[in-house]
Order: C-alpha cells, then structure tokens, then sequence
C-alpha cells in the first residue's frame, strides 16, 4: 500500500495516540444514539492500538456548532455507546485542547480511553489552523486518522495535525482506500458504473470522470431523464420528468466523450410512472414512446431495464455505484435498484464481481434491498466518496502517503 498504516509506526508501548475518528452519528431528539455504525466501524483500530500498549485519545467533530460550544453538539452524548462498542471504560474531557486535556492524558489508564470534546467547536479547525492543529498534539506522540468521510477537506484534524507527528491510517481509513482505489483506480475489466441522482448540475464533475474510467456506465434516477431527452426521446418533459432543459447540450457532450472513450452509456428503455409522488400511488410500466406527456412522473425504470442492466453485469469484473436506479424511499418504486442490488450480491458472493458502493442515499438504498452486508464494500463516506469517484485528491489522505 502506498500509504503509512500502523503498522509502519514502529513501537507503539506507552505512547499516547491521537485517533481521529469520525463520530458524527444520527440522534433523536432525546441525545440517544439512533444508528451507532461510526462508532462501530471505528472499534478495530481503537483495540489494534491497544493491543500494541498504546494509550488512546480520540477526537471527532459533530454536527455544525460553528465554533461555540452547545449541549445539542457534544459528544458526551456518545459515551456510553462508544463504552458499549470498544469494551473500555471512556473519559471524556469537555475540550480537545488545553489544561483539561493534558492532565486527563497524564492520568490516562491503561483499561481506559480518552474522548475529547467536539473539534468544531473551535472555528479554526475547519479554516486548518495549525496552530490549533499543534495544540491538538501537543499532548500527543502519534497521530493515526481513520476518518475517511472527512478526508476531502483541509481541516486542521485532518492535515495539519497530520504533519506535526508521525502519522498513519487507521483500520477503517485503509480499508475504505483500499477498496475504492480497487473500485475505480485499479479495478478489473469490465468496469460497471451505476451513477443515479436528481440532476445532472450536481454531478457533472462525476460523469465527465467515470466516462473515462468506466466501461459501462448505467445513468438513472432524474439524471437519465435529462439524458434520455438528449438522445432523442421527445416523450420526456418538465411536466412529467425532472429532465434539465438547460443541460441538454452538457448530456450530449458527456455521451460523445463517452464514445470517444468506449464507455458504453445504459438509459432506461423502459419507465414506471406514477400519477402521484407517493407510496403505492396509482402506477404502470410504459415504453419509452408512450410516456404519458402529463398527469403521470417517472419513478423508476421498468423491468426490460432492469434485466439489461443485470445481463451487463454478468459482464463485468467490477461495479462503482453512487445513487439509485428511482425513488427507491417510495414502495414500489425501490423495485429496480433492489433488484439490480440483488444481482449484484449475488455475483459477489460467487466471487464474479467486486462491488463498492457509497455516498449519501446509496447506503440507504442497500440497506433498504438487504445487501448493505453483501457487498465487496460499502462506504459510509458521502463528499469524500464522491471526491474520490471524481478523480480529486483527498487532502487527509494525501498526506498520509508514504
């Protein structure tokens, strides 16, 4: 691997390590934990540093506080779940520099570990203060990061403090690295790409990568409506659809780059629509030259298409997927990505496919097809997935390269 990991840290008995983690989980409105999957996710690394007689601080933002302290923020909220998880007992110190902090290190035992307050509640940890960042390790030996979902941005956590201590990737950081740069950087032919979304405007650095990269791209969800406008199909509207009129000419740039490339472009050859946009509303699955001009949305893609997509992927080595295929939070209009999830898993598990899965709304959609564990990986990474999907640099895991 081209980045440091622990074990490229040498020694580690009874030097004290900064763990940046990324803890921002979901919470009712009660502060109750309600999915624990960070804090899960970051358990390896806390016990491998201990195994290797380490003392452990961990640090993590949560929520925007924007720079002031506020009880709704705190991450004295994840005590007990982080307990509950690691199997140590958790100090938690309210301030992640200072007095406070390094005199909690000094007295740090070894059935214990250290949990800091919340990085953003000091502005100058988004503006990467270094400075802030060499009073964040200040009490510290060793600085190991394993928060991937934060590694597109600058922050002093993430960079700086990174560069003030011998630095390396945690479990999880590694893991994620490992699997998206075999997804995309070095993958094995053919290469899938499920790319879905609203509108195109938001994703435009993504395809113009991915149609380079990728052998097969399958566009969906409102994205494709805009593309399947711009190949021909005058069925599609703004009445019925969520295509961008003013991105026409942008989709049919990405689709002759495409060809330039051997990237073959999947659109829908089939949709469901639907008179309202809710569950079980009143439906029917329509060819592309009969989509009603109005009083009917597109809500998903129908069978023929989804048995294209399936047989491309009996095709394929490896498949990227970022977004759903439709509005798969309305039943039954997760048909289609579930069954192409399905499949998916499937050839996963005969080992025919590597699957990497990621960002935002794509987790929720595999775990709504029951496949989320099923995959070769699933990140819980959303900016930072994407960055990556986009051929950009991360700057926390830039400078953990070797």
């Amino acid at each position: 691997m081209e980045y440091k990991t622990i074990e490229d840290l040498g020694n580690l008995q009874g030097k004290v390590v900064m763990l940046r983690a990324d803890l921002n989980v979901p919470m009712d409105e009660n502060f109750h934990v309600t999915n624990d999957a960070r804090i899960v996710r970051t358990v390896p690394t806390i016990k491998l540093l201990k195994s290797k007689g380490a003392k452990v601080v961990v640090v993590s933002h949560f929520g925007r506080p924007e720079g002031k302290g506020d009880i709704k923020n705190s991450l004295s909220h994840i005590v007990k779940d982080l307990e509950k998880a690691a199997g140590y007992k958790v100090v938690f110190v309210d301030d992640c520099i200072g007095e406070k902090v390094d005199a909690a290190v000094k007295s740090l035992r070894d059935d214990e570990i250290l949990l800091l307050e919340n990085l953003r509640y000091y502005n100058e940890e988004k503006k990467g203060d270094e400075a802030f960042a060499a009073e964040l390790v200040k009490p510290v030996d060793v600085y190991v990061s394993d928060a991937f979902s934060t590694a597109h941005r600058a922050h002093a956590s993430m960079v700086a403090a990174a560069k003030l201590r011998p630095a390396a990737m945690g479990l999880l950081m590694a893991e994620e690295v490992n699997a998206l740069s075999k997804g995309l950087n070095d993958p094995k032919r053919p290469l899938m790409a499920i790319v879905g979304g609203s509108k195109v405007s938001t994703k435009l650095d993504l395809l113009n990568n991915l149609v380079k990269k990728v052998d097969k791209l399958v566009i969906s969800g409102g994205m494709a409506h805009t593309f399947m406008k711009a190949s021909g199909i005058d069925t599609v509207n703004e009445a019925n659809s969520l295509v961008q009129m003013d991105m026409i000419e942008t989709a049919k740039e990405i689709m002759k780059t495409a060809k330039a490339n051997n990237c073959e472009i999947i659109l829908p050859s089939d949709v469901v629509v639907s008179k309202e946009f809710k569950a079980d509303a009143e439906h029917k699955t329509v060819s592309l030259e009969h989509i009603p001009a109005e009083g009917w949305i597109l809500m998903d893609v129908g069978e023929k298409t989804i048995e294209a997509i399936n047989q491309k992927l009996e095709e394929c080595k490896t498949l990227v997927w970022n977004g759903p295929l439709g509005v798969f939070e309305l039943k039954p209009f997760d048909n289609a990505t579930n069954k192409v999830a399905e499949k998916a898993a499937i050839l996963t598990a005969e080992g025919r496919l590597m699957t990497v899965a990621g960002g935002g709304d794509t987790v929720s959609a595999m775990e709504n097809a029951g496949v989320a564990d099923k995959f070769s990986y699933v990140s819980t990474a959303g900016g930072a997935f994407l960055e990556w999907m986009e051929g950009k640099e991360l700057p926390g895991v830039v400078v953990l390269k070797k």
